[in-house]
């Protein structure tokens, strides 16, 4: 559903107003118990950071407490990443200002260009990466920024200026860990517990859509749910790893278990496709709506492997006329569906239940953007240029503050993946971080002589903020208000911010904002038409790739590949018209099926004990299919004619394999 669609749903005319209120601001006043624990202990770390900064009599206490919002995620293993990540990118980063500081302390224009180039490499290179990886090269950059530009006036102290910057993340990063464990004892039971129920509950899903494309009433945006939930659970296998036993297998199961769902998915479609196909009597159509009911209805939970052998009785007991090679295909098809529920099962078990020694590994790949990620160098160098030459020519005196918040946002935007969407919430928290910096500034901070006092005060807004972040509705507005309002209120041991350093730092800081999001929007900006066509045709590539004789990519591999892409559209599209996206959308579900079957065929063709002449057809389709003139129909009947000529049991099977891969591709478009 659309935003404008959400928003007229929302509230229907005649509809009273107070309980629509009440119900939007229900993460306020009614939040479930795990989203105030987090609220609760992450502005306990914050303000624990900042006293302990306050007692060290740190120059800049309130970086501590950034570090702590920054860092602070929903489970231990995505906060346990992000903050190695933001050390590891802290200390190259400030090694990196130190460079450039030293390279030209007399050359302002070569300083700043080169600390574009710096920057926009980082963001580019960021982009190529997953997960906090690309968040600590992100990291890289806008800490050499801000590093280099607080030691522009006096360059003789950049060593303790970096030093100080490298204090202040680790004070965080030790007091969100610190307040972490006391809140979340039982960390591996709990992580383990989680891991198996979620995994419980995609794979019911998943069988729920497998058999919604069976019985022909599943919706596009059903689906597309189902795919983006897969997508995301595999991005966040790594984290559960983090918090599991060092050298467990979990996470490769887990992910194998992942890859078994995209590819039920994917065979589910295919037997769609056969059994809505024109040549497809009543009988199959029949037969794919009863096993869509018989996966739909039945109860696996995810726990007990010998629930799925019924299924396969249940089908296999049923009459087919299997007197030619595509009478073939249905039935062969639905025992594969049922293998890979089989295969499903085993790997949530083996997920669930370790065993020592286990040296199973599965490998995943991704997409990398590499149009996108030299856009985002382009946009984050120019962006660092021209806020210098705003300071050069005005000649501010929060200048420095002005590029390196204009730096830090770029950064905190850059690994977005639309970064156009992602700058209003982000603007929008800053005014409201803006007003209740200012109250404390103005009303509250004059009036504490005690710390404990300032603890009270900053816990309301903090967990507050908290809260926010833990709402989805609000949560971009919170990334920007719980990270900047001990940076804007400045709190110090021996002075506090008078009103025109308020002012103007609070102006740095909003208008860096605005700068980075017009800046966003004008040069090279995302626009996700481009991009819906570039991974078109990206895909189509691919899919010709797959095909080569050297070609390694595997059908779980090219499914998530695919998938992902496909995924990274839908949650961008809220501007395409239906009718495009639904297109798109089954273009992308016809190439992850057809590239399965392709990936298959050439798996038999390397099969050594495969006849010499089948061999080479299939190699020579392939071949011809990699050129883009493949030929199908010629070499199917081929095949068809060969498969009804041969005796040998298991060679007619492998002729069943080829033919059902070759009449899949066929029908599929």
């Amino acid at each position: 559903m659309r935003p404008a669609a959400r928003r007229a749903a929302a509230v229907q005319p005649g509809m009273p107003v107070a309980p629509h209120i009440a119900q939007r601001l229900s993460w306020l006043y009614a939040p479930s118990k795990e989203d105030f624990a987090f609220a609760l202990r992450t502005a306990l770390a914050a303000i624990l950071s900042l006293l302990i900064a306050m007692w060290m009599e740190l120059d800049s206490p309130q970086w501590a407490p950034l570090t702590v919002w920054v860092v602070a995620q929903s489970s231990r293993g995505e906060s346990l990443s992000k903050a190695r990540w933001r050390v590891v990118g802290t200390l190259v980063g400030s090694v990196a200002a130190m460079a450039l500081v030293a390279a030209f302390p007399q050359a302002p224009g070569l300083f700043f260009c080169s600390l574009a180039v710096w920057i926009g490499l980082c963001c580019a290179v960021a982009t190529l990466l997953d997960n906090y990886r690309a968040y600590g090269l992100i990291l890289t950059g806008f800490t050499s920024a801000i590093v280099a530009t607080g030691a522009i006036l006096e360059p003789d102290h950049v060593f303790e200026i970096s030093m100080a910057r490298t204090s202040y993340i680790l004070l965080g990063v030790i007091c969100e860990a610190t307040l972490a464990v006391i809140f979340m004892p039982s960390l591996l039971a709990q992580a383990r517990r989680t891991l198996h129920l979620r995994l419980a509950t995609t794979f019911g899903e998943t069988r729920a859509a497998a058999a919604g494309l069976l019985e022909g009433d599943i919706r596009p945006d059903a689906l597309g749910k189902v795919l983006m939930d897969l997508v995301a659970f595999n991005s966040q296998i790594e984290f559960a790893e983090i918090e599991l036993e060092p050298g467990s297998r979990t996470g490769d199961h887990a992910r194998a278990a992942l890859a078994g769902m995209l590819v039920m998915l994917a065979r589910a479609r295919g037997l769609s496709l056969l059994a809505a196909g024109p040549h497809a009597d009543r009988t199959a159509r029949d037969e794919a709506r009863a096993v869509g009911h018989i996966l739909r209805d039945s109860r696996l939970d995810g726990s007990d492997a010998a629930r799925t052998p019924p299924l396969r009785h249940a089908w296999q007991d049923r009459p087919a006329a299997m007197d030619t090679a595509e009478d073939s295909i249905l039935p062969r098809l639905f025992t594969a569906l049922l293998d890979d529920t089989d295969h499903v099962m085993a790997e949530i078990v083996a997920s669930d239940r370790p065993v020592r020694g286990d040296r199973f590994r599965f490998r995943t790949v991704s997409r990398r953007h590499a149009v996108e990620a030299v856009e985002n160098g382009v946009r984050a160098g120019c962006a660092i240029i021209g806020a210098w030459l705003i300071w050069e020519v005005t000649a501010w005196q929060h200048g420095p503050a002005f590029v390196s918040f204009v730096a830090l946002v770029y950064g905190l935007l850059a690994t977005r993946e639309n970064p156009i969407l992602a700058g209003m919430p982000f603007m929008t928290g800053g005014l409201y971080c803006a007003l209740v910096a200012m109250l404390f500034v103005f009303l509250v901070i004059p009036a504490i002589t005690a710390p404990e006092v300032l603890v009270l005060a900053l816990l309301v807004p903090m967990t507050i903020g908290g809260l926010a972040a833990r709402n989805a509705r609000t949560a971009g507005y919170a990334f920007s208000f719980n990270m900047f309002l001990p940076v804007l209120i400045g709190p110090m041991n021996q002075a506090r911010y008078d009103e025109v350093s308020f002012l103007n730092t609070t102006c740095a800081f909003l208008l860096s904002i605005l700068f980075a999001v017009l800046t966003y929007r004008v040069i090279v900006p995302f626009r996700v038409d481009s991009h819906m066509r570039r991974t078109a045709a990206w895909t189509e590539r691919r899919l010709r790739g797959v095909a080569g004789r050297h070609a390694r990519l595997s059908g779980h591999q090219w499914l998530a590949t695919t998938a992902s892409s496909l995924v990274r559209i839908l949650r961008n599209a809220s501007a395409v018209p239906p009718d495009m996206l639904a297109q798109y959308m089954q273009a992308q579900l016809r190439a992850m099926t057809v590239g399965t079957c392709v990936i298959e065929l050439r798996t038999i063709a390397r099969q050594d004990h495969l006849p010499g002449d089948v061999r080479t057809a299939l190699w020579s389709f392939l071949d011809q299919w990699k050129k883009g003139h493949p030929g199908l129909q010629a070499v199917q009947a081929w095949m068809d004619d060969r498969q009804r000529e041969t005796r040998d049991e298991d060679e007619r099977t492998e002729m069943r394999r080829i033919i059902s891969c070759l009449h899949l591709i066929r029908i599929s478009g």
